[in-house]
């Protein structure tokens, strides 16, 4: 149930093209957390950002004037769930991926994965931690009946 933000920027990002650029962000940032991270896609949410080229800043110049991409792309996921192979590999991932579809990147683009503890993250009302919890009685109690 990951919660996946991108910032973006890139010079190629016209007013018409913006809409299949985050379209096809969102689109492989999903993806990515089901195919890396084993998140299922039914419960990720995912938000895309475009910010001018010419006002996102790397190493004191705008992109526009590098004619360079980047982005920033943040997810949370519950602690203990994903290896640190699996994180290094997720940003490996997303790092080439987002050079795919936005051009050419500034080494200055971000990928970071925060693990949240299930007792502060959760959808629906419900933390992680009790969905755990409620399932670990369920099955408790279909063993006993068996």
């Amino acid at each position: 149930m990951p919660l996946i933000q991108v910032k973006y920027a890139s010079p190629r990002a016209d007013h018409a093209k913006r809409q299949e650029l985050s379209a096809g962000i969102a689109a492989k940032a999903s993806a990515l957390a089901a195919q890396v991270l084993h998140k299922d896609p039914k419960v990720t949410a995912v938000i895309v950002e475009h910010v001018p080229a010419d006002q996102w800043f790397c190493g004191g110049r705008s992109l526009a004037d590098q004619q360079l991409a980047s982005f920033w792309l943040d997810i949370k996921i519950t602690d203990s769930t994903n290896t640190k192979e699996e994180k290094a590999a997720f940003v490996a991932r997303a790092f080439a991926d987002m050079g795919t579809i936005l051009g050419r990147l500034h080494e200055e683009s971000y990928v970071l994965v925060h693990d949240v503890h299930g007792y502060a993250y959760g959808f629906a009302g419900v933390t992680q931690e009790q969905r755990y919890v409620e399932g670990k009685l369920g099955a408790q109690k279909i063993a006993r009946r068996a």
